[in-house]
């Protein structure tokens, strides 16, 4: 009984940390992005190369085939 108390309150916890970090990037300006290498979707190992903020690690674009190229080059 107690184990699924506990996975509620780590479930509330990350919802709330979830909004929390909505908020942040929502109210970000993005003023500075990077080419990353990222995962497609949470449940995937496939990695893809996107371009994301600096500041708070959103998802802000997607590079051209020659900025994906130049990415590997490095």
């Amino acid at each position: 009984m107690w184990k699924s108390n506990k996975v509620a309150g780590l479930l509330d916890k990350k919802q709330k940390i979830k909004r929390e970090i909505e908020k942040i990037q929502k109210d970000c300006n993005h003023p500075t992005k990077s080419l990353k290498s990222i995962r497609e979707r949470v449940d995937s190992h496939i990695t893809v190369i996107r371009w994301v903020c600096d500041d708070c690690s959103k998802l802000v674009g997607y590079p051209s085939k020659q900025e994906t190229d130049n990415f590997f080059r490095e």
